[in-house]
């Protein structure tokens, strides 16, 4: 596999190289974009396999494996994550928001509160209030350069008697902390003691760096519960081309969302997605391995790039997903000249206001990308930083709202 490979001209049409989006966001085009999460690598050959020959047969009937999907995705979390899961237990979605959307709505009334953990990724919010819910935030609590769950914050959230769901992002994005079995289980017993209902986003289960281990919230019997898993899109960069698929042990909750997905049509997707996510699931094993091998040769390089090169920005701890979480807070600019510096440097992040209102000084990087690539633009940022002329400064003063002038 060629990780280092060059972009295709195919790539010009991926939204993360949008003309205009990136000249919206960094009021320019001049950027490498590293600010939305997919993979800028080449896909496992057996799914590449896959997809050519279902592409070079020129035929399309109604086909459908969705046993198959079910089977190769139980055998997968059997093999890599110990997780033993019922096969019977799965309702396919058309993505994980979508499937997270229809819980929402089946699970909640409107006026309801749906918790999540702050900062977070940014869609959860735009999938709560547009079902008409309330947005509830238990922030985390960073601690030593750690992000940590604040169990009392969470406890008084979840005890208000309007809050019904939990959305809970394990591995968390954007800050990449991967739950220990114990923070797992204290938060499962909180939601329990205040009948709440806990979705689990896992969709980066599979992206767990060294040292550390993903741990399901299916692994604690937690069969009151609902676990968004078996989406490839992440793990095998096939967000364009996977569904996603709902697994609960709760029997109610699943006839109601099979019953749901059925009757709006939504339980199936189509071949190329159906055998493109059993050829991931059931042989991409070495793919995987190497990618994350490959995510670890770069995180090591940018540890080793800010400590002694940058040493006033700092990335939190990296334990999964391919996104990484910056703090550029010890700059000493504003939050506004940070995205200036972004654009002057060529350097496309995603600004960490888009996944809380107090995280101005953060940015979420995907690492999903060529190494040469993410070397360049570090050595550009500091470049940038250092002929900077005070030109991204915070203001001297504050405004009487509190803000910078």
């Amino acid at each position: 596999m060629k990780f280092e490979e060059k972009k295709s001209a195919a790539q010009n049409s991926f939204i993360r190289n949008s003309q205009s989006m990136l000249k919206n966001i960094f009021g320019t085009t001049d950027v490498t974009p590293f600010w939305i999460a997919d993979m800028d690598f080449t896909i496992a050959e057996p799914i590449q396999k896959e997809l050519q020959r279902l592409v070079e047969r020129n035929q399309y009937a109604y086909e459908s494996d969705t046993c198959g999907v079910f089977e190769a995705i139980t055998n997968w979390y059997q093999r890599r994550h110990n997780l033993t899961l019922n096969v019977e237990h799965f309702v396919q979605v058309p993505g994980v928001l979508a499937g997270i959307a229809l819980l929402i709505r089946e699970l909640t009334e409107k006026g309801d509160g749906v918790l999540i953990q702050t900062p977070a990724y940014h869609q959860f919010s735009k999938v709560i209030s547009s079902a008409g819910r309330e947005v509830v935030k238990s922030p985390l609590q960073l601690v030593n350069g750690n992000y940590e769950v604040d169990y009392d914050d969470l406890a008084q959230k979840l005890s208000a008697e309007h809050v019904k769901v939990m959305i809970l992002c394990n591995p968390h994005n954007p800050v990449g902390r991967v739950l220990r079995k114990s923070e797992v289980e204290k938060i499962q017993a909180i939601a329990e003691k205040y009948d709440v209902t806990i979705i689990s986003d896992e969709i980066h289960a599979d992206i767990i760096h060294s040292g550390n281990r993903f741990n399901s919230l299916m692994a604690s019997g937690a069969n009151k519960h609902v676990a968004m898993i078996g989406s490839p899109a992440k793990t095998f960069g096939m967000q364009s081309i996977s569904n996603g698929y709902i697994y609960t042990e709760n029997q109610e909750i699943f006839d109601t969302m099979r019953n749901l997905t059925r009757s709006l049509y939504l339980d199936h997707g189509n071949a190329l997605t159906t055998f493109a996510t059993i050829a991931a699931f059931n042989h991409g094993d070495s793919w995987l391995d190497e990618l994350l091998q490959y995510l670890q040769e770069s995180i090591s390089w940018i540890t080793l790039f800010l400590s002694e090169q940058l040493p006033s920005v700092t990335m939190t701890p990296v334990e999964g997903t391919y996104q990484i979480w910056l703090d550029f807070s010890g700059l000493g600019f504003s939050n506004n000249g940070l995205i200036t510096l972004f654009a002057d440097a060529g350097f496309a992040l995603s600004p960490g206001s888009w996944f809380d209102d107090d995280a101005g000084q953060f940015a979420r990087m995907n690492i999903a990308a060529p190494k040469v690539d993410i070397e360049n633009a570090f050595k550009r940022l500091k470049e940038t930083i250092l002929s900077s002329t005070g030109q991204y400064s915070a203001c001297s003063g504050a405004s009487s709202s509190g803000g910078c002038c």
